[in-house]
């Protein structure tokens, strides 16, 4: 591996510049990023404009970002989607990936291909693009559709895979002259390293991150996120495996821990970068004249990628799993392409002397073309899908309509949780609230020791910095319900609405604050409505002084509710500014409110000879005793405890005629 130290600033500028440059203009035209690195990367390369002479000099930054990718990888494989993916993983995805690559090594085998070379460009072309399929699904809304979910459960197995087809490519390469026995050995030694590091890193992850994140300290963790990803990836190094076999079990080490979610939201932006370099400087080892050189064979890898992975797939579904043909042809269409890991492989096969140089550049090329061809293949697979199941199931009704209204109902379902940040007195009595109504919700803490307890008392929560925009996306912020922030630093409670404003425009945001003074910043920044503790609790000291007069008590929650829906004026306005007439004639006009008659209430009066009306100036409008409403009572009406009275009043009538009822009860006693 070329030293760190001998890259030159300048090439390392180029790249950065290109994958910048190959981003930015794929995303507008609404390609995949990938092929955008790989084509500017090309064009800059020795095989057109000759920018970078010798991108063989940043192959070891370009190999972090295959860490990274495959540290994220590992991280987004959480066992409970395992779980519920296990059934189209295991056959939908371990039947496409051994068929393909059966496929594909039988031929290329009988062309004349070597046996190790056809193996592993079977497992090249059994690979699909997961960040692109994903991303494709997520903006069409089919996720959750059953060709969504098979397409996910394929892929879960893909990434999982690529695991021992990295550790079987040192195996083929050194499969020439090698006998049983040293064959034996090296596949007992390398599956000794793999429980190694698999060990180290199950017991170490996590307990590192509890530690790191009790510390409080957001520069401490992004560093210790940074010493996991490539610490892993050097033990497994050191142990005989490949630097990414080692990155991809320490995400998986940390996938069940709470702070996978902080840990995802400080990898994602680095790599990122390091994944865009890599991508860019495979792209300039491509040669774009083995286009039309060897188009036979860059025609049969897309041939192979597309139609006999896609019709593999629509069989396996069709006849193993029994959703449909249609079904099976849209999974099929959205995985026709060969992935970033289809590069890695391609990559350690290279450079372990199994790929020659002229297939090396064939699956390049390939796979740039499968690429940027996904998403218009995509944009016709319902029409193509209806079609093939209409000709190949005539009398079987498509359920592929209904696919869509599914993923509808589940898109409709998950805008229904709240998010809450913070896990303080306000946020544990809104979680209350929320699991009496059976709302779904997620909690998030930046405290680990809150976040540790309330997971073992079955707390929907994870630890995390609210104010990161990756975390806030890994959330899924832009299809919550609503987000609430009620954390005790004013500056965080700031950035946090800020960052969640920005992620999604039109997200209800309620905040909390401490003093008058922060309203107006939470509220700049995006705050839908703020609540502030100096105003709340001067509402309580108002309601409390009130309550020590004759004002009824519902006359007194009115003035507080109108004080409330006035957004606080009375407290926000000048000191020398007066009480609005209104407000203050709330705790003298009439009002309908029902009054409760005394349990140890035992008179045997009627209406009439309790003289209400004349007594009090209330009048009973309607009882109701036991559920029972008795509208317009008659004079000769007898009240009994526990009957409830509306009547309607003054605040001061209302309380006489508590009084009233009061005595009665005494003097029947």
């Amino acid at each position: 591996m070329e030293p760190l130290q001998s890259i030159q600033l300048f090439e390392v500028l180029v790249l950065l510049c290109l994958a910048a440059a190959g981003l930015a203009l794929f995303e507008r035209l609404k390609l995949p990023a990938i092929a955008g690195f790989l084509v500017l990367g090309a064009i800059a390369g020795p095989g057109v404009l000759g920018i970078v002479q010798e991108p063989e000099r940043v192959r070891a930054l370009a190999e972090i970002g295959v860490v990274f990718l495959l540290f994220e990888i590992g991280l987004d494989l959480p066992l409970d989607r395992a779980q519920r993916l296990w059934r189209g993983a295991l056959i939908g995805g371990g039947l496409q990936v051994v068929l393909t690559m059966g496929v594909v090594y039988a031929i290329a085998v009988a062309v004349g291909m070597e046996k190790g070379p056809a193996l592993v460009l079977g497992g090249i072309i059994a690979m699909s693009s997961t960040a692109l399929v994903l991303r494709l699904l997520a903006d069409q809304g089919q996720v959750n559709t059953p060709h969504g979910q098979l397409a996910t459960s394929i892929l879960l197995f893909q990434d999982l895979s690529i695991v021992p087809l990295l550790l079987l490519v040192p195996l083929l390469a050194q499969n020439e002259g090698l006998s049983i026995a040293s064959f034996g050995w090296t596949v007992v030694r390398l599956a000794a390293a793999l429980a190694v590091v698999l060990y180290i890193v199950r017991f170490a992850v996590p307990r590192a991150l509890d530690r790191m994140a009790r510390l409080r300290s957001p520069d401490l963790f992004s560093i210790l996120a940074i010493i996991i990803v490539l610490g892993s990836a050097f033990l497994a190094e050191e142990l005989g495996l490949t630097l990414a076999v080692g990155a991809f079990l320490a995400g998986v080490a940390a996938s069940s821990s709470p702070y996978a979610h902080q840990l995802f939201s400080e990898v994602v932006p680095l790599r990122g970068v390091v994944l865009g370099i890599f991508f860019t400087a495979v792209g300039m080892l491509f040669e774009p004249m083995v286009m039309f050189h060897h188009a036979p064979l860059v025609f049969s890898i897309v041939l192979a990628a597309t139609l006999v992975k896609g019709t593999i797939i629509t069989g396996v579904n069709a006849l193993f799993l029994r959703r449909g043909v249609g079904v099976g042809a849209l999974a099929g269409m959205a995985l026709a392409q060969c992935g970033e890991f289809s590069f890695v492989l391609a990559e350690v096969a290279a450079r372990s002397g199994l790929l020659s140089e002229t297939l090396h550049q064939a699956v390049l090329a390939a796979s740039i073309v499968s690429l940027i061809a996904t998403p218009f293949l995509m944009r016709r697979a319902p029409e193509l899908a209806e079609a093939l199941e209409a000709k190949l199931s005539p009398g079987r009704r498509s359920n592929l309509r209904p696919a869509r209204d599914a993923a509808n109902h589940d898109r409709a379902r998950d805008q229904e949780r709240v998010i809450v940040v913070g896990y303080g007195p306000a946020g544990r009595t809104l979680t209350k609230l929320l699991r009496s109504q059976h709302r779904p919700y997620l909690v998030v803490d930046a405290n680990a020791t809150t976040v540790a307890e309330a997971a073992k008392r079955g707390e929907h929560i994870v630890f995390g910095d609210a104010a990161r925009p990756a975390f806030l996306e890994r959330l899924g912020v832009a299809k919550a319900k609503f987000v609430t922030v009620a954390i005790s630093d004013p500056l965080a409670t700031r950035r946090i609405v800020a960052r969640v404003r920005a992620a999604a425009p039109k997200l209800p945001i309620l905040a909390r604050a401490r003093f008058v003074h922060e309203v107006e910043p939470l509220e700049a920044v995006g705050a839908t409505r703020v609540v502030t503790e100096e105003y709340e609790g001067s509402i309580e000291f108002v309601r409390q002084a009130l309550a020590q007069f004759d004002f009824h008590a519902g006359a007194i929650r009115n003035f507080v509710e109108a004080m409330r829906a006035d957004d606080y004026g009375v407290i926000r306005s000048a000191p020398g500014l007066e009480l609005d007439p209104w407000l203050v004639d709330l705790l003298r006009e009439s009002e309908h409110e029902w009054i409760s008659v005394p349990h140890h209430f035992v008179g045997d009066q009627s209406l009439a000879e309790l003289d209400v009306r004349a007594r009090t100036g209330v009048s009973v409008v309607a009882v109701d005793r036991s559920g029972s409403v008795d509208a317009v009572p008659s004079p000769g009406f007898r009240p009994r405890a526990g009957d409830r009275l509306l009547v309607l009043g003054t605040s001061d009538g209302l309380t006489d005629l508590e009084g009233l009822l009061e005595g009665e009860s005494r003097l029947s006693a």
